[in-house]
């Protein structure tokens, strides 16, 4: 039995959906789903971080800073479930404030944001600058968490390399078909037994 063309197309197309169908669930990084703070939400004093994600995550790493770069959490980041909650270092003073956090998704593969907000702290609060405030020790450290809007994953290049290579398998198998077609043409559509 000859191996035609369309025997090699239904291949090719079986293998990609194959392929396609095996690689959508690696594409569903954990998520944040929410936050204390809010993104861009206004407190009157802040004790504790929370991050909520939308499975079981490791390894967090959550850093807090002002506008000047002086980071205010104190110890490890700590996980519970679904949720990270880092302490802050003492009262914080009015001003703009980062979270910027980074975590390993139940699929392994790093996620990370920032979650910015503001500190309008009562009158007579927290003085100008923290003594339990530190100042960020090296590049490294400060940018770790790199920006990434907060919501997790980079799903948009995932999808892009599954279409780009279904697009790539499917000139395979109209190419696979034509030379099959040319094949046939070349010996008079007969097959020599």
């Amino acid at each position: 039995m000859k191996f035609s063309a369309v025997k090699a197309l239904l291949v090719v197309c079986l293998g990609g959906a194959l392929v396609g169908a095996f690689a959508a669930p690696a594409l569903a990084h954990d998520s944040l789903e929410g936050s204390t703070p809010a993104k861009n939400s206004v407190v009157s004093s802040l004790d504790q971080i929370e991050l909520r994600f939308s499975a079981h995550v490791s390894f967090p790493v959550v850093i807090l800073h002002d506008a000047a770069g002086r980071r205010f959490e104190s110890g490890a980041a700590r996980v519970d479930g679904q949720k990270v909650y880092e302490k802050v270092a003492g009262p914080l003073p009015s001003g703009n404030y980062v979270i910027a956090w980074r975590i390993v998704s139940s699929d392994g593969h790093p996620v990370e944001g920032e979650i910015p907000f503001t500190v309008q702290a009562a009158s007579g609060g927290a003085p100008a600058a923290s003594p339990a405030a530190t100042p960020v020790a090296s590049p490294a450290a400060a940018t770790a968490p790199a920006a990434n809007s907060g919501s997790g994953g980079d799903l948009g290049s995932g999808v892009s390399v599954l279409v780009w290579g279904g697009v790539a398998l499917v000139v395979i198998a109209v190419i696979a078909a034509l030379f099959g077609r040319r094949g046939k043409k070349a010996s008079g559509g007969h097959d020599a037994a």
